[in-house]
């Protein structure tokens, strides 16, 4: 048995906030397991399957919604996106830390999970533009949507951010080193908390 049960560290933010980025890099860098959501919508163009999402029928989601096999999921522009438990559970039993990248009404499932072991795990943080100005530069720079589709995202972007006080943790983004210097502190930190005596 490892040392100690894993973190749980469930990260928000409104698109172009860089929560992504973080994410994938502590995964990549294999200090968290990067939880892979469900989606029933159809793959976009590079995304490759079971690295990016799980692509399922509506048809299955709906099954494994109803047999409880999911920690949390939501239905937005149509689709139904979810966390399946078996992508959380055993990593954490095994003392790994697990990534979840997901919005602010699946954070809200997973903080309302009354499973002892999530309760323990879960640490939650809402990823912050520096400011609207700033966020705003950041969609029109990726250079992948409209401007009506930036201007529903700067939208989302306002409703999402007045969440922020119900997370554990707030990093208002700087740099890409800064933020993941951060959000690396604060695993550790966690880890700290969940060490189990020897």
């Amino acid at each position: 048995m490892s040392e100690r049960t894993g973190i749980l560290l469930v990260v928000s933010g409104p698109s172009g906030s860089g929560k992504t980025t973080l994410c994938r890099r502590l995964a990549g860098e294999k200090a968290a397991h990067y939880s892979i959501s469900c989606t029933t919508r159809e793959p976009r163009p590079g995304e490759i399957a079971d690295q990016d999402y799980h692509f399922v029928s509506p048809a299955e989601f709906r099954a494994r919604l109803d047999a409880g096999d999911f920690l949390e999921h939501a239905q937005v522009h149509g689709n139904f996106y979810g966390t399946l438990r078996s992508e959380v559970m055993g990593y954490l039993e095994a003392g790994t830390d697990v990534v979840m990248d997901i919005d602010v009404q699946g954070a809200a499932q997973v903080r309302a999970c009354v499973e002892p072991a999530i309760q323990r795990a879960r640490v939650d943080l809402f990823v912050m533009p520096p400011g609207e100005q700033e966020l705003h530069a950041r969609l029109v720079g990726r250079g992948t949507d409209s401007a009506a589709i930036i201007a529903l995202r700067m939208q989302n972007a306002r409703d999402e951010i007045q969440h922020w006080p119900s997370y554990a943790y707030r990093l208002v983004s700087a740099t890409h080193e800064e933020d993941y210097a951060r959000i690396k502190a604060l695993l550790t930190t966690e880890q700290l908390r969940v060490s189990r005596l020897r």
